[in-house]
């Protein structure tokens, strides 16, 4: 697809989607990062109503700075359901780069800089964990060896070349979210990441992989679960056997 040349595509203003759940701890220590290292961004904590108090500590910090701003949900719909509403909010005002990050630390926003930079170049920037240069810090041998084994099986399934297709950490140009189906997008838990990468390669957008350190949490448990690993196999599964259709459909038509 045409692009409108890089020089005249501005990344700024930017918003970095921090959707939380029982985060009250982490919620504080991530802003101050962010804002340290990137001080100008703007913040949008998407409360899944965290019984914990997340989202009466995140109105209070938003009271005292105009760069926060809260989105209140309800329910604890998933990760995906969290981003979507965070990409809506932020594409009805005049952001031009929606950032997805972590509230529990592990997305580093020092590294957040590099990522913004190489948008200037791309449409979607993932912060990768396994190019030259990633890395993992305090993370379990078993959690490693389940996401090394959902990359290869996702990138085998849907044939994509991205090494870290089930990066949270990315930075997209308004354009990309514009384009792509939200409505559509059902995926709830962690197979949301895989999903939205795909759907931009396949949209024809650009997408470049980005070194960062990934940190295990130090406060708060992991939201990862068996249900979230089982709709990932399942839905990439069915993805992948859809599109290898699609690819013998369109060799047949060739002939």
């Amino acid at each position: 697809m045409a692009h409108a040349p890089r020089a005249a595509r501005p990344i700024d203003p930017v918003l970095v989607v921090i959707p939380t759940y029982n985060e009250r701890d982490n919620l504080p220590l991530i802003l101050d990062r962010l804002h340290r290292a990137l001080p100008e961004v703007h913040a949008l904590v998407v409360d899944d109503g965290s019984p914990d108090g997340t989202g009466e500590l995140a109105d209070k910090i938003a009271a005292g700075d105009d760069r926060v701003h809260v989105l209140h949900r309800t329910e604890k719909a998933g990760l995906g359901a969290a981003y979507v509403a965070g990409f809506r909010w932020g594409l009805e005002r005049d952001y031009r780069t929606i950032v997805e990050m972590d509230a529990d630390g592990s997305h580093a926003p020092e590294d957040l800089p590099r990522m913004l930079e190489a948008l200037a170049d791309t449409d979607l920037v993932l912060g990768s964990r396994y190019v030259p240069g990633g890395s993992l810090v305090n993370w379990p041998r078993h959690r490693e060896l389940l996401s090394r084994a959902a990359n290869l099986y996702s990138r085998l399934a849907l044939g994509v070349r991205i090494k870290d297709v089930t990066a949270g950490f990315r930075a997209y140009r308004r354009e990309v979210l514009e384009k792509l189906p939200l409505d559509e997008i059902a995926s709830r838990g962690y197979c949301f990441q895989i999903d939205l990468a795909w759907r931009t390669v396949r949209t024809g957008f650009d997408v470049v992989e980005v070194p960062i350190t990934f940190t295990e949490r130090e406060i708060g448990q992991s939201k990862m679960s068996s249900a979230i690993i089982r709709e990932a196999l399942l839905r990439v599964g069915l993805w992948g056997a859809r599109y290898r259709a699609e690819q013998v459909r369109s060799l047949l038509r060739r002939r």
